[in-house]
């Protein structure tokens, strides 16, 4: 069995980076990119995180620290709402959860960076208490492109959070940092193609996606009809529990082309218990694999999905649940790479139409092909492994808390106490 914590070998190593994740697929996939470019460069890598997650990713000689699990039981919200539920259910009590397991992952590996996903708050907190250097990763488009500074009230919410876990820590307010953002270096996995015209400080690395070789689930490669065209649809695990009505309607959107069009639905066999012939259900896919083979992506529009799919220059349509896929998908739409439609409201002639529109112009895979391109010219992992190599070299400065953040931490107990209206204003 391996184990979760090196031995003390004797050998060293250039520097050795500790990845701190949440118990989400997407969220891992983009740093095992970064992983892989680090350890091929001659770097030791460790990870602090769910074993039960990270170790069939991974593979077992993966050093893994364990944090333990805390999931994130569905997206059963929209909107505003969504961002609401992740943070209260799950992203600021995974960080009380893990720190302490984080703690002790610093303690014994001894890292000279951490890697922190944007929403593993413990990871920050840990480096600052240490008096280490941190990256942020962002694999989703809600924190980069902060879009709720424009509704005061929630955006003063989300500080309020994380000012509350950094005094939890026994962290001076006055050396106050948003958790979500590293002053030293901030990866993210788009490119400005995408992102559109926003400007990112220089400590920001825009370098697509970090996609590397993971391992593939089985496929029913022989079902594939090379006569007709492919279309997946997927909407990620954390939409579960309100994605059975969305593919019942995309099958049903499929029927009057099945001549021509044959449908992936990545789903629980229970959902489409009797699917038509043209349709194939599957609970996972080898989507690197199976991405060459497809001519549309019906998805949620989660970031790492998206980009994914366009890395292979393959268009989409995107179905925004909530959280970040809105923004993301209005990225889409505005970069000409894919159309847009309603989760929850698209009748399945409107999905049709949508999917057809897609295959039948060849703008969009044009648009994709362009986006593809920017991906390869923003370097990807190799590009963030060099960022980080320069990281774990310079002497680290403590940041200091900023006009805003001072007065944001003199609003905290009040802002705390009336969140619920801050919501509701949104």
């Amino acid at each position: 069995m391996p184990q979760s914590a090196p031995e003390a070998s004797g050998q060293q190593s250039m520097s050795r980076f500790l990845f701190v994740v949440p118990p989400l697929t997407g969220h891992v996939n983009p740093a095992l990119g970064i992983a892989g470019a680090l350890a091929a460069r001659g770097h030791d890598v460790a990870w602090a995180g769910s074993e039960r997650l990270l170790r069939p990713m991974l593979g077992p000689d993966a050093t893994v620290y364990q944090t333990g699990m805390r999931p994130f039981r569905g997206q059963g919200d929209l909107g505003a709402a969504a961002v609401k539920s992740l943070w209260e259910a799950f992203a600021v009590p995974l960080a009380r959860f893990t720190r302490p397991a984080v703690e002790k992952a610093v303690r014994q590996y001894r890292p000279d960076v951490i890697l922190a996903d944007q929403h593993a708050f413990a990871g920050p907190i840990v480096a600052h208490r240490n008096g280490l250097p941190w990256a942020s990763l962002a694999p989703s488009s809600l924190e980069l492109a902060r879009p709720y500074r424009a509704l005061p009230k929630v955006d003063a919410w989300m500080r309020a959070q994380l000012e509350a876990l950094w005094a939890e820590a026994g962290l001076p307010p006055g050396e106050f940092c948003d958790l979500r953002f590293s002053p030293y270096l901030v990866i993210a996995f788009t490119t400005p193609a995408l992102t559109g015209t926003a400007d990112f400080p220089g400590h920001f690395a825009l370098i697509g996606p970090a996609i590397t070789d993971r391992p593939a689930p089985s496929f029913p490669w022989e079902r594939l009809d090379p006569g007709r065209r492919h279309v997946l649809v997927t909407v990620g695990t954390v939409a579960i529990d309100i994605s059975d009505d969305f593919y019942a309607r995309a099958v049903e959107a499929l029927q009057p082309v099945a001549d021509r069009v044959q449908g992936i639905m990545v789903t629980l066999p229970a959902a489409l218990p009797d699917p038509p012939e043209n349709i194939i259900v599957t609970e996972r896919v080898p989507l690197l694999t199976l991405l060459p083979q497809l001519d549309v992506v019906v998805c949620h529009a989660g970031l790492s999905t998206v980009c994914e799919t366009l890395a292979y220059g393959v268009p989409l349509v995107v179905a925004p649940v909530g959280r970040d896929q809105p923004i993301t998908a209005a990225q889409v739409e505005a970069a000409g790479a894919g159309v847009r439609v309603k989760y929850g409201r698209v009748r399945p002639d409107q999905l049709r139409a949508a999917i057809m529109t897609v295959l039948g112009d060849p703008a969009y895979r044009a648009a994709a092909a362009r986006l593809r391109d920017s991906f390869t010219a923003a370097g990807g992992a190799p590009a963030a492994a060099q960022r980080l190599e320069q990281l774990a070299r310079q002497p680290v400065a403590r940041p200091t808390a900023d006009e805003e953040t001072s007065s944001a931490l003199s609003r905290a107990s009040t802002i705390q106490g009336r969140s619920g209206d801050a919501w509701r204003g949104s």
